[in-house]
């Protein structure tokens, strides 16, 4: 039989056809090692997912852990002897006898601060008095205020200086002369008329650290929290000082004190007795001053005001006309004013007002000028800003009215 020409191509076909098989095997490969690489990629990712779940089933177990045990109570060492400690809760005063390791006996001495279970058991010492001194009180270091921002109080700032700045700066005059430097300061006035101010300014004078208090935060409903808080006044004083003690709105704590017999009227009374305690324990020659303001002098207790506690009284009134003017000039001192501002004669017009109703209507006369769509400050802001703050006071003192 003789070979055709079909038959002759028949082997170059079978080879075409079989690296055709090749090549879509090689695809095939290709296709399935990218998409073992993209399943590798997707397993990485989804074992940091589950590392990041599990990460977030400890915790909430931990959480879940903490809440179910019993909740600690803080508690206040009395007193340590050979049977344990004897400790008073917060809150309700309740007394205690309870065992301590030797290990927490090291730590421990009266005074101190503790955590109990619900059998009374000293689980750890917690930070001394940590809970609630951030919370009523500012410690300001270095205020930034100076004496040339305070106007019309000459005298009353010389004052301060002295018993303040003086025996601070120069300890050794006191020495010299013979005397003991007053102890405190008591500023009394109106509101408005600059004390807190004054109190700042001296502190930055000598670069003591500012720490300040309203009396009112001293009053407390338990019995014996104020106490500890004024204590707790001292003790900041003495790890920042240099330091001037700022008190203000004293009459909360320091007023007369009277027959009642209410356990709000007995805490207020305990409260004052620790501040009478620690200025009398103060050690004069210290690095720490103490200045106080009330605008309600005459409801102070006399024990308050007697020579060794506030040596100097000093009244801080309303500016007079000048000091107005000073005062003026002050608070205008980084404003765009027209040439037309005159502040003498702003401080004629504003008779009887305090440094406070003046910054404020330096305030609203910027503020007329806003509303107005200017760049510059005139005078005749300045007259409606000061026709708006009597507007303004007259509306408040007027009575309210009931209808029937």
């Amino acid at each position: 039989m003789t070979e055709t020409a079909e038959d002759a191509e028949l082997p170059y076909d079978d080879g075409a056809s079989l690296q055709e098989k090749i090549e879509a095997l090689e695809e095939q490969l290709s296709a399935l090692e990218d998409e073992n690489e993209e399943m590798r990629d997707r397993l990485l990712d989804a074992n940091a997912e589950n590392n990041k779940y599990q990460q977030k089933l400890e915790r909430l177990s931990h959480e879940n852990k903490k809440l179910k045990q019993s909740p600690l109570f803080v508690a206040t060492v009395q007193e340590l002897n050979d049977e344990g400690a004897i400790i008073k809760q917060h809150g309700n005063n309740q007394e205690a006898l309870t065992e301590v390791t030797d290990d927490l006996r090291e730590d421990l001495e009266p005074g101190a601060r503790v955590a109990v279970n619900n059998s009374l058991s000293i689980v750890e010492r917690l930070d001394d008095e940590a809970d609630v001194r951030a919370r009523v009180m500012e410690v300001d270091e270095s205020p930034d205020v100076g004496y040339e921002d305070i106007g019309g109080l000459d005298d009353q700032l010389r004052e301060v200086r002295e018993t303040v700045e003086l025996p601070m700066k120069e300890p050794e005059m006191f020495d010299t002369v013979g005397i003991d430097p007053p102890s405190g300061v008591l500023l009394h006035g109106p509101p408005g008329t600059g004390k807190t101010l004054m109190a700042k300014a001296v502190a930055a004078q000598t670069d003591a650290t500012f720490i300040k208090m309203a009396g009112s935060e001293l009053v407390h409903k338990f019995i014996g929290e104020g106490a500890k808080l004024v204590r707790d006044l001292f003790q900041v004083a003495r790890d920042h000082e240099p330091a001037v003690v700022f008190i203000d709105e004293i009459d909360a704590i320091a007023s007369k004190r009277t027959d009642s017999k209410t356990s709000g009227d007995a805490e207020v009374q305990r409260t004052m007795m620790q501040l009478l305690s620690e200025m009398d324990g103060f050690d004069e020659r210290g690095d720490i001053r103490i200045i106080a303001a009330t605008n309600r002098f005459d409801m102070l207790d006399r024990a308050i005001l007697r020579p060794g506690r506030f040596d100097r009284l000093i009244e801080v009134p309303n500016p007079d006309e000048t000091g107005r003017e000073k005062i003026f000039r002050i608070h205008t001192r980084g404003m765009n004013l027209s040439e037309d501002v005159d502040f003498t004669r702003l401080a004629a017009e504003t008779d009887d007002k305090s440094g406070a109703d003046v910054a404020a209507i330096c305030t609203e006369a910027g503020m007329f000028a806003i509303r107005d769509d200017r760049e510059e400050i005139t005078m005749q802001d300045f007259e409606n800003a000061l026709e708006k703050l009597e507007q303004d006071t007259d509306a408040s003192a007027e009575p309210s009215r009931t209808f029937a």
